[in-house]
């Protein structure tokens, strides 16, 4: 379930909105009634380690353009 609270609300009192994100509340930020943004937790970050990716496909074309490939060969 999300909050809803004004422009006005949240510069008030951003840093328990903050609080509030962090403990994983979703919370809609409106002006004029309209909403136009959110706060929220975020996923937590895990590195990827060797053989998470495993049985992943991968793209059918792994080509690069030839200009691309030109601007990391050598130039003398």
């Amino acid at each position: 379930m999300s909050a809803y609270v004004s422009v006005a609300q949240a510069k008030a009192g951003f840093a328990a909105l903050i609080a509030r994100a962090e403990a994983g509340e979703k919370i809609v930020v409106t002006r004029n009634g309209r909403p136009v943004a959110c706060l929220g937790p975020l996923t937590p970050y895990r590195p990827i380690r060797y053989g998470d990716l495993r049985g992943t496909p991968l793209a059918d074309d792994l080509s690069l353009p030839e200009d691309l490939i030109s601007d990391f060969e050598p130039t003398w």
